[in-house]
């Protein structure tokens, strides 16, 4: 047995802490599935799947916290959510944890970029797809889109209806502006050469450029990141695109395994200004 090994509660939820040297266990929640979960608290970072039964990780628990509080007014795990029919949503390659569990909560469609069902949030949109949509969520999508993204911006916002809320999350630190890299990009190829990844881009110019020095987020090909944002350029091309509300969420939630080993990268909502539906 531990010494001094005290229980106690938070919002209802066992927290155990362990002054014996050995990691601190967290017992929370999962606002995925409701699954109980425990974890080391310290091992508990923004990408780490700890949820043993839908592998969620605390950046998409805090996207299902989100939704939960704008659309129900407090966190709630999903099994939770009331059923709302009338609430459209579209995800972009949304997670399948939580879109598969949204499906049965909301209208909810959840779309790729190259297979169906097949949707490009810098394409020219749809006449059908205009302000059609009470929630948009991009969950690590905008760092891959093709330049300008103010076009991906730009778009979301037209997706939504008034009062709509746009979800996003994005790798982002705190620099001075955001880091583009390939900010001519036009037409390109994408080849491997000699084991390495070798991007040709041929500007509008006609100038010919190489890039080998590719990073791409789970392998190669649509993962190819375009850019590093800047904290302050994601509140300029949201503030540009005519969001309100914006609201990077900077709080942990423990009872949900939501926490943070940082300052950057934190998820953020947005609304398009007007009432909510069913208001």
């Amino acid at each position: 047995m531990l010494k001094d090994e005290r229980d106690f509660f938070t919002r209802g939820i066992i927290v155990k802490l362990m002054t014996s040297g050995e990691p601190i266990v967290k017992t929370f929640q999962c606002n995925i599935c409701g699954a109980p979960v425990d974890f080391p608290l310290e091992s508990l970072g923004r990408e780490t799947p700890s949820c043993p039964v839908c592998r969620s990780t605390p950046r998409v628990r805090s996207v299902v916290d989100i939704l939960a509080r704008h659309f129900f007014g407090h966190s709630l795990t999903l099994p939770d959510f009331p059923t709302r029919p009338e609430v459209r949503g579209l995800g972009l390659t949304d997670s399948n944890n939580y879109a598969s569990r949204l499906v049965a909560k909301f209208d909810y469609e959840n779309t790729f970029l190259h297979t169906e069902p097949q949707f490009d949030i810098t394409a020219p949109l749809t006449s059908d797809r205009i302000a059609a949509y009470d929630f948009v969520i991009a969950s690590e999508i905008f760092e891959h889109v093709l330049p300008p993204v103010a076009r991906a911006f730009d778009n979301t916002f037209q997706l939504l209806k008034p009062g709509g809320l746009f979800v996003l999350t994005v790798p982002y630190g705190i620099l001075p502006e955001t880091i583009e890299h390939f900010p001519e990009l036009h037409e390109f190829t994408i080849d491997e050469l000699h084991g390495k990844y070798v991007l040709t881009n041929y500007t509008r110019q006609g100038v010919v450029q190489r890039f080998d020095n590719l990073i791409f987020h789970g392998g190669p090909g649509s993962t190819l990141e375009m850019r590093v944002f800047a904290e302050v350029d994601l509140n300029r091309l949201l503030l540009a695109a005519g969001f309100t509300d914006i609201m990077f969420h900077m709080e942990p939630l423990l009872p949900y395994g939501i926490t943070w080993p940082g300052t950057w990268s934190r998820p953020i909502s947005a609304r398009r200004a007007g009432a909510l539906t069913g208001e």
